[in-house]
């Protein structure tokens, strides 16, 4: 069962980018351009990370 967590090896502020990458299975990178773009064609893609960033749950590293 696939759930989306944010990431705490693809991380690079809060984790959003990377586990929507790993969720998704697609690069991190590529995600975190669409999403400064959305941010900066208007407030949503900023307003949607902070939004994700408080909701989605960190993921927990099993070692």
């Amino acid at each position: 069962m696939k759930r989306l967590y944010k990431s705490t090896l693809n991380r690079k502020i809060c984790g959003v980018c990377g586990g929507v990458g790993e969720y998704f299975d697609i690069d991190p990178t590529l995600v975190r351009v669409i999403w400064v773009v959305a941010a900066l064609c208007g407030t949503f893609g900023l307003w949607a990370y902070i939004l994700c960033a408080l909701i989605i749950p960190n993921d927990i590293e099993i070692k």
